[in-house]
């Protein structure tokens, strides 16, 4: 019997030979938006190690201040060219790649230089004191999106999308997810607006999807990034029931989502009283479309720590402790595919060497590996 880890599965035109994916994890290295040269082969080394789908960590569309940061990678301008070689390097190894397309509006987590103004659909944003804590007292950042601002960053990300398109790539993600722009639409607490886009709080990620899909036709892959947890508050929630969460995913899935990227932190919590269903499962069983889940696969719990320079975390010693559990949500259908971050980050062969039982030849992941294409 095959392992369900490896079972091929095929999403519209998407054909892929098992159910690994590697998450999107953001790794910088693109001064002034350009990705660093290290990036063709860094997913190339993925692609090689047995990952079915690699998701780019997340990249700005082109649209003024949409980069979290100054070395946050671009998917526009000069950048494409280091993309377009991504692709064919990953393809060369028998790969498929999609990127991660996003505008951060109002996070601002990241300190610039110069600064530059964030945007959100009501100027309204709601920081941490520390990463993952409860959000702080909100605080203004400026006027509300117009109609044209909203409009203008449809546009750039039907660009995007076209631009993955034409460069090769298997699909597109579009992040709605972790407190970015499309996210703070879909948050009631940083959705204030009295128009259209605030009393339907999904009309803005249902246009984006719309526009994306209007901008590559019928067949090519869109997948959506959703999570209830901000990168700056782990206990935000879009919907505190199945039926306000299929009322969100509803507008999406008819805007022409193919597959939703569940942003879960660990993928063993049930999302809702009474099911032991996660947010994937939940999300597979109310929108009809095939879902990745992801979170703590792979590794043995490590403990976040803060200290003088920040948040880091200990090395992650690799474990299979979680596989047999996950085997059996992949065989109930639960969900359909498992994104790990570190585990790939800390070893690239982590598919490769799961599925031919070399599990002690696993490596740890380290935290330094964040700060380098390795």
């Amino acid at each position: 019997m095959t392992d369900p880890l490896f079972q091929p599965i095929t999403i519209g035109t998407l054909e892929l030979p098992n159910r690994i994916v590697m998450a999107p994890m953001g790794q910088g290295n693109a001064v002034g938006g350009i990705p660093d040269a290290g990036y063709p082969d860094y997913y190339a080394r993925r692609a090689e190690g047995g990952v079915g789908l690699i998701v780019s960590g997340a990249t700005a569309i082109g649209h003024p201040n949409a980069a979290f940061d100054v070395n946050e990678p671009h998917f526009h301008g000069a950048a494409l060219d280091v993309w377009a070689e991504s692709a064919k390097a990953v393809h060369a190894a028998g790969g498929r790649i999609i990127p991660q397309i996003g505008h951060v509006g109002l996070q601002g987590m990241a300190p610039v230089a110069p600064p530059w103004p964030g945007m959100g659909p009501s100027g309204v944003w709601l920081p941490g004191a520390q990463l993952g804590q409860p959000s702080g007292p909100e605080r203004i950042e400026g006027a509300p999106m117009t109609l044209a601002d909203i409009d203008a960053v449809i546009a750039s990300f039907a660009e995007a999308a076209a631009d993955a398109q034409r460069l090769g790539f298997d699909g597109v993600e579009i992040h709605g997810a972790h407190g970015f722009l499309i996210d703070q639409f879909l948050w009631a607490r940083t959705n204030r607006r009295e128009d259209a886009y605030g009393q339907d709080r999904t009309r803005f990620a249902a246009d984006v999807i719309a526009a994306v899909r209007a901008a590559v036709g019928p067949d090519f892959p869109i997948a959506m990034r959703f999570s209830q947890f901000k990168m700056t508050d782990y206990a935000a929630r879009l919907a505190d029931t199945p039926d306000a969460l299929a009322e969100l995913l509803r507008p999406l899935v008819d805007a022409g989502v193919d597959f939703f990227d569940c942003s879960l932190r660990r993928f063993w919590r049930a999302e809702f009283p009474g099911s032991n269903l996660n947010l994937a499962g939940w999300i597979k069983q109310l929108s009809g479309r095939p879902t990745i889940a992801g979170g703590g696969i792979g590794l043995e719990k490590t403990a976040l720590e803060y200290g003088a320079e920040g948040v880091y975390a200990h090395v992650a010693d690799p474990s299979v402790a979680h596989l047999d559990d996950v085997r059996d949500r992949l065989d109930r259908g639960e969900f359909d595919l498992i994104a790990l971050g570190r585990s790939i980050l800390g070893d690239a062969a982590w598919p490769a060497k799961v599925r031919a039982g070399q599990h002690h030849d696993l490596k740890p992941y380290r935290p330094e590996l964040l700060a380098g294409l390795n």
